[in-house]
Parts: C-alpha cells; sequence; structure tokens
C-alpha cells in the first residue's frame, strides 16, 4: 500500500474545487489547478491562494479543466495497485472524491483506493508549507508531519 497525502484548495467552505496536490510517500508527486478559475473567487481566496496557485515546480503545473482533470488523476492513481490516501481535513477527501466523477452517473477509471481521515491536533498545513495555501506544498507539509511522527 502506497500512501499519498492529499490537500486541496477551493472556493470557501462549499465551494468549487481549485486545486488538488497529492504528496506520494514514495515516487512522483501530483498536483492540478482547475480552470476556468472562479471568475469572482472569494475575497480571501483571492488574496491567499490563486496567487500562489503556479508556484509549483514546472514538470507539476497541470492547468486541465474538470473532465480532463479527472482522468488525469485517475491515469496517475492506476500506476499503483492499491493506493492509500491521507487528508486531515474531511472536505479534502470530499472533493477528491467528487472529481473523479464523469457527470452524474460516471467515474474515471480507477478501481480502488482507500482513504484515512487523520485528526492533527496543534498542526497546520499552511504554517509549515513552504508555500501555505498551496495545495501541493500543504500536502507535503502533512507527509512531512505524518512521517516524523512515526519515527
Amino acid at each position: 500500500m502506497a500512501r499519498y497525502f492529499l490537500d486541496t484548495e477551493f472556493d470557501g467552505f462549499g465551494g468549487a474545487l481549485i486545486s488538488l496536490g497529492l504528496a506520494a510517500e514514495e515516487g512522483e508527486d501530483y498536483y492540478v489547478v482547475l480552470h476556468p478559475l472562479p471568475a469572482l473567487p472569494e475575497e480571501w481566496v483571492a488574496r491567499n491562494v490563486i496567487p500562489y496557485l503556479y508556484q509549483v515546480p514546472q514538470a507539476l503545473d497541470n492547468r486541465l479543466d474538470r473532465v480532463a482533470a479527472a482522468h488525469d488523476l485517475a491515469a496517475y492513481l492506476r500506476a499503483d495497485p492499491d493506493p492509500y490516501i491521507v487528508a486531515d481535513w474531511p472536505e479534502d477527501i470530499a472533493l477528491f472524491c467528487r472529481l473523479l466523477l464523469i457527470g452524474t452517473r460516471d467515474i474515471v477509471d480507477v478501481d480502488r483506493i482507500g482513504f484515512e481521515f487523520r485528526r492533527t491536533p496543534g498542526f497546520s498545513t499552511a504554517r509549515n508549507s513552504a508555500v501555505p495555501h498551496n495545495a501541493l506544498h500543504d500536502a507535503r507539509a502533512l507527509r512531512q508531519f505524518v512521517l516524523d511522527g512515526e519515527d
């Protein structure tokens, strides 16, 4: 079982997914920004998320529409026979799962995915992130926190 540490950015609580980052325990990380971006994002999101979306390594700078992003994420996960997603915020898991849906009746080609919600009292991905409120960097901060706690 390979673990992937998840973080997302979205347009306010209950809002649309903007970006998703997976920090792999082993192997390549994954990052995608969903285009088009919200035309009028919430003020906090416009100030604290949008300016940092593209501060990732060029090789990981995926900018895709929602359907293409769903298929791209599925292709990334298919490389692992038993992916296991770890998140510290329930909405991250919900947004991840919603991204896998195409329309109302189809799902992208994934076989199985395990999930773990892990409470992290006193830890903040944003405070520990190299680029706060960037989903990839926040996912990497979560990965480091969890792995450090397992030593």
